[in-house]
């Protein structure tokens, strides 16, 4: 197939290297320009892979000239490489948190819906397909009125005193807030609702100086609804990062995670296969299958989708810059209340 879309990439770290990957595998992408600052990484990929290699993305924007351009560094670089991105009328696929400022993600926003360009945050979990399953069910009322919800994650990230590096310090973007629990906050808004007050917030340092590893506290909704958050980064009991989304309701309880989805009803729902008493769905019958398998579906997934918006010029699709600028907002609550 023909490749229609010229993409480059910024930041060739974990993540990076991972989208580098993916969009690498699909036909409608021909990748014209990576960049990272690292001498080693550059060194490396120029040797092992066919890419073009920069050290300063202006001058990859300006001699690549690309369609799109994944960025995957610290978040602290994200509102100025995005900004120059749209002033060029380059699409941007931008890895999460779109920036340290709520106000200027706001702004970020407009400016890329005003200029007509796909804008994307990598807030994976809405190609999950068990958290797909429980937006439409709450979005539907099958568990009726809903009154409390519980947003959680954990993982091993930090279990122990380690060197200082971007994820340490706050104004690089780093600590459990900003880099772990903005995916539960994102959920949180993606399937419950907006998220515009919270109270009780702890932020506890466990291993680290600088940074909180654990958040904990109340999120208000505009629905009136509440519920509690609690992220730990530094729980070893975990191989890797879980999420979970339990939500109580009048006509039943719904357990969500990244594997299963569990609905209680106490009654049946109109036009539903799922049955009073216990339900259980697993993450085989509800994920759709894409092409490329790398790290799990949901990575290709989200790719797959910025690829095809740029095809259908679809600037308004899941994960918007506009949608994360709403998680931006409900970090800064949480910092600001601290």
């Amino acid at each position: 197939m023909e490749h229609n879309i010229r993409l480059g990439v910024i930041g060739l770290g974990k993540m990076g290297i991972s989208h580098l990957a993916i969009a690498g595998g699909n036909t409608a992408v021909e990748i014209v320009g990576v960049c990272d600052t690292s001498k080693m990484v550059t060194g490396f990929i120029e040797k092992q892979t066919p890419y073009k290699v920069y050290d300063d993305f202006r001058l990859m924007i300006k001699e690549a000239k690309p369609t799109a351009v994944i960025i995957s560094v610290p978040t602290k670089f994200h509102a100025e490489m995005i900004q120059e991105l749209i002033d060029n009328k380059v699409h941007v696929f931008s890895e999460k948190p779109l920036t340290l400022d709520a106000g200027v993600s706001h702004q970020l926003a407009e400016k890329a819906e005003k200029e007509g360009l796909v804008h994307q945050v990598g807030y994976h979990n809405h190609f999950i397909g068990t958290f797909i399953e429980m937006a439409r069910l709450i979005k539907k009322g099958a568990l009726g009125d809903m009154y409390h919800f519980t947003a959680e994650a954990y993982g091993p990230v930090v279990t122990k005193s380690k060197d200082s590096t971007w994820r340490s310090k706050p104004e690089e973007g780093g600590g459990c807030l900003y880099d772990y629990a903005s995916h539960v906050i994102d959920l949180v808004n993606y399937s419950l609702g907006e998220i515009v007050k919270v109270s009780g917030v702890e932020l506890k340092k466990i291993y680290s100086k600088e940074v909180e590893d654990a958040v904990y506290g109340t999120l208000h909704l505009q629905s009136g609804l509440s519920g509690i958050l609690s992220v730990n980064w530094s729980d070893a009991t975990y191989r890797k990062m879980s999420t979970k989304i339990t939500v109580l309701g009048t006509n039943g309880k719904l357990i969500v995670d990244a594997t299963e989805l569990k609905l209680y009803l106490n009654e049946t729902v109109k036009d539903e296969t799922y049955e009073a008493g216990w339900n259980t769905r697993s993450i085989g019958t509800l994920q759709h299958p894409v092409d490329f398998y790398l790290r799990g579906e949901e990575y290709s997934a989200q790719l797959d989708y910025f690829v095809d918006s740029i095809k259908r010029n679809r600037t308004t699709g899941q994960n918007s810059f506009k949608e994360a600028a709403k998680t931006d907002h409900a970090i800064s609550l949480i910092r600001k209340s601290n």
